[in-house]
Parts: C-alpha cells; sequence; structure tokens
C-alpha cells in the first residue's frame, strides 16, 4: 500500500468522480436559468474554485461557456490545463487557496455562476477562512450571480463511522475508491477521513490511500456562517441527487445539501 495524497494523481481521481459530470452540469445549467435571471439563456462566464481534474471546466466548455478555474494542487491544474487543450477548449487555470483566492486579469468582468461541488469547501478549516471565501466569491459575481456550493452535513450525535464505495472505469483501468468517515469532534468541528484506491492496471492492483481532515457543519453551523456574507442569500437547497424538481431545507434531515447562493 502506497500512502499518497490522490490530488497528486489526477487521472485515478477523475476516473471516479467523472461519472456525475453530465448530472452535474445539466443541473448547474438549470440552476442557471432558473435562479440566474435573464443570464440564465445566454453562454455564462464560471468560475470554479477547487477545480481539481477539471472535469467540469471541460463539460462546460464543450457546452459554450468561459471557464475560469484554480486549484491549490499543481498536479491537478497541469492535468486541467492538458485536458482543455486536448479539446481544444479555452479557459483559464491557475494555482490558488480558496480563502484569499484572486482572480486573473483576464477575468475582466463579473461571472455570472461560480460552483464547487462534493464537499471540497470543507478544506477550509477556519471559520473566518471560510467567510473569506464566500466574501470572495459574492465580489466576484455580478448581481444575481450564483455560487452552487455542495457539502456534506454532519450529525454530533452519530457515533457510527461512515463508508462510501466508488467503482469507475476507463480506458482499461479499474479504480475502486473506498472513504471512510470517523465521527466528528462537536469541540474541534473535524473529522478524520482516509480514502483507499485499488488501482487495476496493465494486470496488477495496487493500493493507494489519503488521509486528512475536514471542517465540519451542521444545518445551524452553516446558517450561522452565511450570515456573516450577507451579500449571498440562499434561494434554494438540493442534495447530491442534483434533482432540479426535488427541493430541500436547510435543516439536519438529511446528509448532503447544494446551497444555491445568489449574489444580492
Amino acid at each position: 500500500m502506497t500512502l499518497a495524497d490522490w490530488y497528486d494523481t489526477p487521472f485515478y481521481y477523475d476516473i471516479i468522480f467523472d461519472q456525475d459530470t453530465d448530472k452535474e452540469v445539466a443541473f448547474l445549467e438549470t440552476m442557471m436559468r432558473r435562479h440566474g435571471g435573464k443570464a440564465g439563456e445566454k453562454p455564462l462566464k464560471i468560475l470554479e474554485p477547487a477545480c481539481g481534474s477539471g472535469r467540469l471546466m471541460a463539460a462546460l466548455a464543450q457546452r459554450g461557456h468561459g471557464v475560469w478555474g484554480f486549484d491549490l494542487n499543481e498536479n491537478m491544474t497541469a492535468y486541467t490545463r492538458q485536458r482543455l487543450e486536448e479539446l481544444k477548449a479555452q479557459g483559464t487555470v491557475w494555482e490558488d487557496r480558496m480563502e484569499d483566492f484572486n482572480l486573473p486579469r483576464k477575468a475582466k468582468t463579473k461571472f455570472d455562476l461560480a460552483h464547487c461541488l462534493v464537499s471540497t469547501f470543507k478544506y477550509v478549516m477556519e471559520e473566518a477562512g471560510a467567510a473569506s471565501h464566500l466574501q470572495r466569491v459574492a465580489d466576484s459575481l455580478r448581481k444575481g450571480g450564483l455560487y452552487v456550493l455542495g457539502l456534506h452535513l454532519t450529525d454530533y450525535d452519530d457515533p457510527n463511522e461512515q463508508h462510501e464505495r466508488w467503482v469507475g472505469k476507463r480506458d482499461g483501468v479499474k479504480v475502486i475508491c473506498n472513504t471512510h468517515t470517523w465521527p466528528a469532534d462537536r469541540k474541534t468541528r473535524r473529522e478524520d477521513l482516509r480514502t483507499r484506491l485499488h488501482i487495476t492496471q496493465d494486470g496488477r492492483t495496487g493500493i493507494q490511500e489519503t488521509r486528512w481532515q475536514f471542517r465540519t457543519y451542521n444545518a445551524r453551523q452553516l446558517k450561522a456562517l452565511l450570515s456573516k456574507v450577507p451579500d449571498l442569500t440562499c434561494v434554494a437547497c438540493h442534495d447530491f441527487n442534483y434533482d432540479a424538481e426535488d427541493l430541500r431545507k436547510l435543516d439536519d434531515s438529511y446528509a448532503d445539501i447544494v446551497l444555491v447562493l445568489r449574489r444580492n
């Protein structure tokens, strides 16, 4: 078994998460048509904090939208640039942190849409950093623009460990992803996670393990954070099924949430 950061191996990471790309892109476009005003029907100018392997940037660019994205991991940004080049798609990619990112000079006008899905936001470990991130996104959006933010909520009273499993295949490579989450610490608002990738390639299987921590939120804590950024208003809630017709409430009745935040 190899201890490694799965963000350093974008190809394997991408195989796991690419399965929901079409569903996520369709959901983002629907949210813009429904909540983003007149610009919802036009080619959009889109920002993706923590863009990872660039799967959503590439898919949105292929649909005619303008895409900008940043990530802290240079392996991910290199993979994203190569992906866009191979597709002959236009896009701007750079290395940056979520809590204090700066837009490149090429981004001269405000964005119509920003998005950050699958709990990446929880890598921002301090409340001040999380609020700073939300404010910077708000400042980058035009009036009426949207920030679609997805994250898992935490039940601090649940003593059970959680496990998720995904399987992906591409070009003769099979990746099985097992993610283990330990019960969160209510006081520190931290939870420990471990991901093991079982990678089968060229007839051989290896295991790659990554360990990290997330900052935790229940519904009350998330509402308290949002109240610190009055430039953003929550106009809808959904879950990780990305069903635009299935509306949720911002409460603790389910494990994951997708917030649709609109710039005032």
